[in-house]
């Protein structure tokens, strides 16, 4: 096909690869950078006095806003995707999105308050549901199949989300301690507007099929689509203003919807009469890992909100007389990422047959994810801020090192065991344990004291080592449902 196989002979562009792989790294760049540059201060953001440039909320609620928020944002890429595949396409998707965002970190920067928070926070987890969910569906789509470049070509796109993710929570952290809250939201509106502009200007570059619509929802179908989005709205508004919903609540009620969101997948699937029988196995070889995707997210992504008021309020942040901005303790992870990604990927290539499955990837994940919460307990109980930042550091290696176990395993997984028939829907399950386990966190994060810490360090950690040994040996039969999957 000649759609398809332009992009092979495109060899000058952007350091050997096509010259659309250049805009969609630089769009995800700076929307990493702003995502993750707002995500460093928004917490202290929502606890500190006003004196301080805060709104003041108790961080048992602040901690719930974040939660909930994350959550919203895995769960928007389950809209994201159906609405690339079955109303508009990708790239529409992807660029409607990318407006959205901007957007939304404008609303943080200028709108006064609460008002802000809600516009803004709304804003920015929709686009990002609907830009994550089709830039990588775009990127694949640079190169043909059996083109050689695609492993790089997806290397260098990681390399750039890894980028924004570190610079982002330095330049947006020194921006709110020098000049105050609203200039470090500004600037990430700034980051993703110069994302928004190169991408902009290069949109012509992205292959003719970027828009292809694989599966249209007829014309019934889309006002059926538009009753249920309105009848949606309306129910949460209805929540909203009755008190049914709240920010203190906002984190569990969005664990709810999310756990019923994964449970109607996974009945859908399972009783569906177009998969085999070695489908429906594999099916249900793939609920334990997606348990174990959700724990481990639910302590990994503490570290925007439990984490973040340990790093405020516990750690030792002075670097020769200087305090170092709380954000800046959110680039550390990416740092470990960069450096150990390639080596990682080295090793499982080195290994190749010989590779521990996924159960055991999966376990092994999580076992780390719980060690690194049980690392803080030699610091407990101090006072002050007295933790070292290079324990802090050490405990962040250990989330790395747990991340590159099970988080890129996960996606790969999701489509390997995926029924032919539902193969997006597997992919979109992935993304709810992620969603599940981010909502979690937030929720979780109202039991922790500075004062009592060592009580939930101990609790949560365990927890996840307890289940990460379980699903070690739970191994063997897992292995057996999936059928020949590794």
């Amino acid at each position: 096909m000649t759609d398809a196989a332009a992009p092979t002979v495109e060899r000058k562009g952007f350091f050997g690869h096509p010259r659309a792989l250049g805009n969609l790294f630089g769009l995800e760049m700076w929307e990493r950078f702003s995502f993750y540059g707002m995500q460093g201060i928004l917490t202290i953001y929502l606890y500190y006095s006003a004196a301080s440039g805060g709104l003041g909320l108790s961080e048992a609620t602040a901690t719930s806003i974040v939660g909930a928020y994350g959550g919203l944002v895995y769960l928007s890429t389950v809209l994201g995707a159906w609405l690339a595949d079955r109303v508009v396409g990708s790239e529409r998707v992807l660029f409607g999105s990318a407006v959205m965002i901007m957007a939304g970190h404008v609303s943080l920067a200028v709108l006064p308050g609460f008002l802000g928070v809600g516009v803004g926070l709304g804003l920015v987890a929709l686009g990002s549901g609907g830009l994550k969910a089709n830039a990588t569906s775009l990127v694949g789509r640079l190169y043909a199949e059996g083109d050689e470049r695609r492993d790089a070509g997806f290397s260098i796109f990681y390399l750039g989300i890894n980028l924004g993710a570190f610079v982002g929570p330095l330049l947006t952290g020194l921006a709110q301690q020098r000049l105050g809250f609203h200039y470090g939201f500004g600037l990430a509106a700034v980051g993703m507007a110069a994302g928004l502009v190169q991408y902009a200007l290069g949109r012509r570059n992205l292959s003719p099929d970027a828009n292809e619509v694989p599966n249209p929802l007829p014309a019934r179908g889309r006002k059926f689509a538009a009753l249920a989005a309105l009848g949606a709205v309306a129910v949460v508004l209805v929540v909203v203003l009755t008190g049914l919903v709240d920010a203190a609540n906002l984190a569990t009620v969005t664990v709810a919807v999310i756990v019923a969101a994964s449970a109607g997948y996974f009945a859908v699937i399972l009783s569906s009469r177009r998969i085999s029988a070695v489908e429906r196995r594999r099916v249900l070889g793939f609920i334990p890992m997606f348990l174990a995707s959700f724990v481990f997210f639910a302590l990994f992504q503490q570290q925007f909100t439990v984490v973040t008021i340990y790093s405020d309020q516990r750690l030792d942040r002075t670097l020769g007389g200087w305090e170092m901005p709380v954000s800046w303790v959110n680039s550390i992870n990416p740092v470990f990422i960069i450096l150990l990604a390639g080596a990682f990927a080295a090793m499982w290539t080195s290994l190749g047959r010989r590779q521990p499955g996924s159960p055991t990837k999966f376990g092994l994940g999580t076992v780390v994810m719980g060690l690194a919460f049980l690392a803080f307990l030699p610091w407990a109980g101090g006072a002050g801020n007295t933790t070292p930042l290079l324990a802090l550091a050490g405990i962040l290696l250990l989330f790395t090192i747990a991340e590159l176990m099970l988080s890129p395993v996960g996606l790969s997984l999701s489509t390997k065991l995926a029924p032919e028939a539902f193969r997006t829907q597997m992919v979109a399950l992935n993304f709810l344990s992620v969603a599940l386990g981010t909502a979690t966190a937030g929720s979780l994060a109202k039991y922790y004291d500075v004062d009592r810490e060592a009580p939930y360090f101990a609790l949560v950690g365990g927890a996840a080592v307890v289940l990460g040994l379980a699903l070690l040996a739970a191994g063997p039969a897992i292995r057996r449902l999936m059928s020949g999957v590794a």
